[in-house]
């Protein structure tokens, strides 16, 4: 079985900076991909920032957010600078892992940390 668990959400003033952190476990034959996606209330579920051989980013997060992966140990993370109101979400991390050769990458996902921005 396969898990992610996200850490380093909170509450931070507006300007301000957080690091997401992610990690995977469990059975992992190879990871394919992995990113951020976030989900404010009353709003569909959107992509923050991916990393799968290259690096994708919302329009608005260009320049603030930057993702990072350590692929030795399975982690993806999410520095998030100059931080604004509407940041504010809970985000998810997500993966696309293969536990073992005979079978093609699943998706994953995180129970997702709470980020707060106050203004």
């Amino acid at each position: 079985q396969v898990q992610l668990v996200e850490s380093g959400g909170g509450l931070v003033q507006a300007g301000g900076s957080l690091t997401l952190s992610c990690a995977a476990s469990g059975t992992i034959f190879s990871i394919n991909g992995m990113g951020w996606y976030r989900q404010a209330p009353g709003k569909q579920r959107e992509l923050v920032a991916r990393s799968d051989g290259g690096i994708n980013y919302a329009d608005s997060v260009k320049g603030r957010f930057t993702i990072s992966r350590d692929y030795a140990k399975n982690m993806v993370y999410l520095q998030m600078n100059s931080l604004k109101p509407e940041d504010a979400a809970v985000y998810y991390c997500n993966a696309q892992i293969q536990s073992t050769r005979l079978f093609g990458p699943r998706d994953y996902w995180g129970q997702g940390t709470q980020v707060t921005v106050s203004s």
